[in-house]
């Protein structure tokens, strides 16, 4: 037996595919025969070998494998599964569907999706609130493909001005504005709690959520060294602490070489936190620091002047008007900001995470071990132009937060479908875990798009304006691979809120200042060919096996090493050296993986990521140089630094972070 071609047909009507086959497509030789799968192609009498071609359905989409039976060539074979592979292509096309134009005053959100997505309306009727969160679903989809299709017009929501707005006297005054609840609340905490006065903008009511959060012991002691939590709060936010986490991608069609085994990261994101716990004590750390939280209320716009930001919003149960000024407005709205998008243009974000999932309860506890979770796994090949991962994780009680996601191309024809993938959710989740979806409790919806832009540098992208800066999502400098703005946030609290405490005390408000203070990390900008080698091209039809064989490439090599090795690269705390090593390895190992890169990130993008790589050995080179005496001289050197001249200690500080992530610690 010889495999001639697999390929996807992506079209989940997989019996529309074999009536085709049967009926309307013409081989260049051979008879067809039906077969209850495809069709049996014969050759001339007195030929032994005998051709296959055979779809099956999996993820909501179709694949097709045509193969050769017998040790004698078939007349024409390459030809022939050519010109398959071509007329499939004509015949079913890559679609790219939209969500229909609703009017919601004539018919609920139910009525509205149930003819495209039925899965979805049937399971979102389960959840608590459904209808609510199948609105949010609907509502961020269309802001998201409102942005993507008009980036270079995006809606102003930021003025500048020369002069000094007027404004009337009992407009309510603070150092610090933020716009968003969620990690925005985090942030806002730690500031109120070094005596900043601190007012926090939140468009849902305080404390709901979207999505929930995974983190590991080592990393949330970053919120208890800042004095946000006690470790009794922090062991009372844990909703599961699992035992081991499972990174495994579907390796049935790779060849041997290209198979790996199973990663085992039993540190990484093994905290399942209850978030509305988590939002509840930062929310009230925040208001007994004498920080003010305005929830329901819409961020409109805000004006800049040199004194002050201005910021206008809307109360959204009485439909009033708000007004207050600050001296700093931090945006953390995610990635729906609108102010986002107006300080980027048409490069807001290069990549995105469609991410849609549910916690869910009722599951089998043999099929399912709430002792264990899944980091990142796959369980088919690429399906209709996106390779489908599943993230799992343990929960409180028998609770399972289940995730499905993909890396993806922001494109204005193809900008990515929330609803699209919860249709896929529904529909092939007892084909990732055995189970019966009506008999499971669906608690809540989780969902949203996670941005991801391709950094070449620290000053690449632009995250502020004088007396304005964005954090986490918003800001879009988290990791391509396991974590979200939230563990971007964490990972760099300590540097963050020093530099801007810093900044704050002495005025320093200025774009050129504030754009220093981001979460950046050259070791994780180079790792941004690992989420372009996730991502299909919009148009193009890989091998369905090619994002897998990469994904299993490098896992495989992690999960062959020494348990540190992955955690650290996981965790974004590779070094240069590990990076490098761990790069050739996985070269020697699959020749054609730099082909591979190149083929779906292009010219440009290599020869960016080519930039990003001799940044980061540069940024290896300066550690080298710096790390064993240049923290102790700055830490020692602050009292007349700083007295000397604000403006060069915040320019050192800044440099002392790029050296030491860790400054903030050895300042104690």
């Amino acid at each position: 037996m010889r495999e001639l071609l697999y390929c996807e047909v992506p079209t989940p009507a997989t019996a529309e595919v074999v009536a085709w086959l049967q009926g309307n497509w013409s081989p260049l030789v051979g008879q067809k025969l039906p077969t209850e799968q495809g069709l049996r192609l014969r050759g001339s009498s007195g030929q032994s070998s005998e051709l296959s071609i055979f779809v099956w359905s999996l993820q909501r989409t179709t694949y097709l494998k045509c193969v050769r039976w017998g040790d004698t060539s078939f007349p024409q074979e390459t030809a022939i599964a050519k010109e398959l592979r071509r007329a499939l292509g004509q015949k079913f096309p890559p679609t790219y569907p939209v969500p229909p134009a609703i009017d919601l005053d004539r018919q609920n959100i139910f009525q509205a999706l149930q003819d495209r997505y039925p899965e979805t309306v049937k399971f979102f009727q389960k959840f608590p609130q459904g209808e609510y969160d199948l609105k949010r679903v609907y509502w961020w989809e269309q802001r998201w493909r409102d942005n993507v299709a008009n980036p270079q017009t995006p809606r102003q929501v930021v003025s500048q001005t020369s002069t000094v707005t007027a404004i009337a006297p009992a407009t309510p005054e603070f150092d610090l504005i933020y716009l968003g609840g969620a990690l925005g609340s985090v942030h806002a905490a730690v500031m109120a709690r070094l005596g900043y006065r601190v007012l926090l903008i939140e468009r849902l009511p305080f404390g709901r959520m979207n999505r929930e959060w995974n983190i590991s012991r080592d990393e949330f002691q970053r919120l208890i060294d800042l004095n946000l939590f006690t470790p009794e709060e922090f062991e009372s936010v844990i909703a599961r602490e699992y035992r081991d986490g499972f990174n495994k991608f579907f390796d049935a069609y790779n060849p041997p070489h290209l198979k790996a085994n199973v990663l085992h990261t039993p540190t990484v994101l093994n905290i399942a936190l209850d978030s509305a716990k988590f939002l509840a004590i930062c929310g009230h750390k925040l208001q007994q620091a004498g920080g003010i939280i305005w929830d329901e209320t819409e961020f409109i716009n805000a004006t800049i002047d040199p004194n002050k930001v201005v910021v206008h919003c809307i109360n959204l149960e009485n439909n009033q008007t708000k007004l207050a000024q600050a001296r700093l407005l931090v945006d953390a709205m995610g990635t729906a900001s609108p102010i986002a998008w107006q300080l980027n243009g048409g490069k807001t974000f290069n990549s995105v995470c469609p991410t849609v999932g549910a916690v869910v309860e009722g599951l089998d506890p043999v099929v399912w071990d709430n002792a264990y979770g899944d980091v990142l796994n796959s369980h088919g090949d690429i399906s209709r132009g996106r390779q489908l991962i599943w993230e799992l994780f343990p929960g409180a009680g028998d609770e399972m937060t289940i995730y499905l996601f993909h890396y993806h191309q922001v494109n204005r024809e193809n900008p990515g479908s929330l609803l699209e993938m919860y249709e896929d959710f529904f529909s092939i989740l007892p084909e990732y875990r055995r189970c019966n979806l009506e008999k499971l409790t669906w608690k809540k919806a989780t969902f949203g798009y996670i941005p991801g832009h391709f950094s070449t540098s620290a000053q690449d992208r632009t995250i502020a304006l004088d007396r304005l800066m964005a954090i986490g999502d918003a800001a879009s400098l988290q990791s391509p691979l396991v974590f979200t703005g939230f563990g971007s946030l964490v990972r760099n609290l300590a540097k963050l809120t020093d530099l801007l405490h810093t900044a704050l005390q002495y005025d320093l408000l200025q774009a050129k200042q504030l754009n220093q203070i981001r979460a950046y990390q050259s070791n994780i900008a180079v790792t941004w060919m690992f989420s372009k080698g996730m991502m299909v091209p919009t148009g193009k039809q890989l091998p369905p096996q090619q994002v897998n064989a990469m994904l299993n490439t490098f896992f495989g090599l992690l999960a062959d090493s020494a348990p540190t090795v992955a955690e650290t690269f996981i965790k974004d705390r590779t070094t240069w050296l590990l990076f490098s090593r761990l790069a050739l390895k996985a070269a020697s190992k699959n020749p054609q993986l730099l082909f591979w890169i190149w083929q779906m990130a292009g010219t440009e993008d290599l020869l960016k990521w080519l930039l990003v790589y001799f940044d980061f050995s540069r940024q290896a080179l300066l550690n080298a140089l710096f790390r064993f005496w240049y923290p102790q001289w700055l830490i020692n050197s602050r009292n007349w630094l700083e007295k000397l001249s604000p403006q060069l200690w915040f320019s050192l500080l800044c440099f002392g972070y790029q050296i030491q992530p860790k400054l903030a610690q050895q300042s104690k």
